[in-house]
């Protein structure tokens, strides 16, 4: 498949993935619902864990430490799950190209959830001494495992089944479900936040993790009755029609598109980091730092992540008219913007005006960047290793910049006597390099070979 230039120059129309198929919308939907379910587990467990590093693993596995460094060191378990990510990612996709997308979206489904359960079942420092953070971070690095390629994978399977002028749109709707696992994570240890703190370290904080379970039980029923996409069956008749399959998609990538690679990942940091100051380090900012209570701060969590939730399908609808990379490139910038404003705000102490603070920082920076990226992804890479290539950008830098960003997030903050200097110009930098990162796309990452 060659991909035009539009697909990556910013402000350009949107292109297609690839031959038109139709599919009517009962299938549309069915796709849908099988990528918004897997994304929604994948980042309730991952915000789950992320919540419990700034709340109560500290105290749970790390008790000898003081808060300041039991903190530092929760949220360096939590960047393990993103060092297995790209490993994780790179062997599945693998598979996803190679095998088909189906069975790898059912086995990355699979390891997650299990680990999950299995976090919940952990016995606490207390009980078994230093073995207890070591099977964290055990846990921590298969649950990373699995979640390595499943946000790529329910990306393209969307983007492979829905019509070309709607890629924007529907593949927000997969950024989207990432916020609703997050609104499911922090509303679920909002309502234990009513719990006594001896109740919640002694057994509530065990709930949430065994939640998940409920949650993959369904997903699994949903993609195990799905078809293989349209667009990436042709692709592999093509293939098979000139003799000529992929045997290693990775090489295949690095091969014909080291532009891509390079430019995504660079284009993914703001981005990244801007997700997990939104999701995991203001939260800890607003407990450790602020003084807000644990409730107020959850509160203001899960009214922001309804305004992400609402706000990231329409910039995807509108990144279907405007073009993916200019919408990309813009939300960006506002985040640039907006980043020393929002904690400004945020260190008036004043809960009201901490909210208005994270909502505009949701709903205009998250929602605009998401609602863009996922079309702006897929449309980087041809089907024989779509797979592979998208995994390859979202999770190597989730390990290098996502994944390192609270921890480095509260070093800052630390380093800066508790105040949000130092974090505000760390991010700033990110969303600077990520713009850059995208114009240097502005001819478009040419494939060179066809699907």
């Amino acid at each position: 498949m060659a991909i035009s230039d539009s697909d990556a120059l910013p402000g350009g129309a949107p292109a297609g993935t690839g031959a038109p198929v139709e599919v009517s919308q009962k299938k549309v939907r069915q796709v849908l619902g099988a990528a918004v379910i897997g994304t929604v587990i994948e980042w309730y467990d991952f915000v789950l864990f992320a919540v419990a590093s700034g709340l109560v693993f500290n105290k749970l596995f790390f008790p000898e430490l003081s808060p300041t460094a039991g903190t530092l060191a929760s949220f360096l378990t939590l960047a393990v799950g993103f060092l297995a990510r790209p490993l994780g990612g790179l062997i599945i996709s693998h598979f996803g190209d190679k095998k088909g997308r189906k069975p790898a979206l059912v086995f990355t489904i699979a390891l997650m959830g299990l680990s999950t359960v299995a976090i919940g079942c952990l016995p606490t420092y207390s009980q078994i001494g230093i073995l207890a953070p070591i099977l964290l971070v055990i846990l921590r690095l298969l649950q990373g495992l699995g979640a390595g390629a499943e946000y790529a994978g329910a990306l393209i399977l969307v983007a492979e089944y829905v019509p070309a002028r709607r890629k924007g749109y529907y593949t927000a709707f997969v950024l989207s479900a990432t916020v609703v696992g997050l609104l499911l994570a922090s509303g679920i240890f909002r309502l234990l936040a009513q719990l006594p703190e001896e109740d919640i370290l002694g057994w509530a904080w065990r709930v949430p993790f065994f939640l998940s379970a409920i949650l993959v039980v369904v997903a699994l029923y949903i993609r195990k009755r799905l078809e293989e996409t349209p667009e990436y069956t042709r692709a592999v008749s093509h293939a098979d029609a000139h003799r000529r399959a992929a045997s290693l998609p990775l090489g295949e990538v690095l091969r014909k598109q080291p532009k891509a690679l390079i430019c995504g990942y660079l284009a993914m940091a703001g981005a990244n980091a801007a997700t997990y100051m939104l999701n995991t380090f203001a939260l800890s900012y607003m407990v450790n730092n602020l003084g807000f209570p644990q409730s107020q701060a959850l509160n203001v969590l899960i009214l922001a992540a309804v305004a992400g939730i609402v706000c990231t399908p329409i910039m995807g609808a509108v990144s279907d008219r405007l073009g993916y990379a200019r919408v990309y490139i813009l939300g960006t910038l506002f985040i640039l913007l907006y980043t020393a404003p929002m904690f400004w705000l945020m260190d008036t102490r004043n809960i009201m005006l901490a909210t208005v603070a994270m909502v505009i920082g949701y709903g205009l920076g998250f929602g605009s960047v998401a609602g863009s990226q996922g079309a702006f992804l897929t449309s980087l890479f041809p089907t024989r290793y779509r797979f592979t290539g998208i995994a390859f950008v979202r999770e190597i830098n989730g390990a290098t910049v996502a994944g390192l960003t609270p921890f480095i997030a509260t070093w800052l903050t630390q380093q800066a006597g508790g105040k949000s200097t130092y974090l505000v110009a760390y991010l700033m930098g990110l969303c600077l390099i990520s713009i850059l990162a995208v114009l240097a796309l502005k001819r478009g990452p040419q494939p060179a070979d066809v699907e």
